[in-house]
């Protein structure tokens, strides 16, 4: 007899579907989501935001704040300085980075700008 015997296959079928039958029920179950909820009327805005700080790195790694040279090591302070006016109502920090700029210089300002706890800073081109 050359035909294959498809009758440990049909069991075997029949088997899975009956715990599928089973189980499928049991994994259904309910899973509260917490939604946000519509807001009628949204807290006003209070305060106007600082103006934005402009950070500009040359070709050469000079850094200007707003179009005032400064030095990489005194940048730290002159953030925390703008943080510490009004945490909570930061300036926007944006920074504009010559493509012939070293890395190394970026990498100090965002590591400044991290120490400084500055939120709110963008790349301009």
């Amino acid at each position: 007899m050359a035909d294959i015997n498809v009758t440990p296959l049909v069991d075997v079928m029949l088997v899975l579907l009956i715990i599928f039958i089973v189980t499928a029920p049991i994994m259904t179950y309910p899973i509260e989501v917490a939604l946000p909820q519509r807001v009628i009327n949204p807290p006003p805005q209070l305060r106007e935001p600082p103006p934005p700080i402009d950070l500009r790195i040359d070709a050469s790694g000079q850094v200007y704040w707003n179009n005032g040279p400064v030095s990489v090591t005194a940048l730290q302070n002159m953030m925390e300085n703008e943080v510490q006016r009004d945490p909570t109502n930061q300036p926007e920090l944006r920074i504009e980075a010559n493509q012939d700029a070293q890395y190394e210089v970026m990498a100090k300002v965002l590591a400044a700008a991290k120490n400084a706890h500055m939120q709110k800073i963008g790349f301009v081109q």
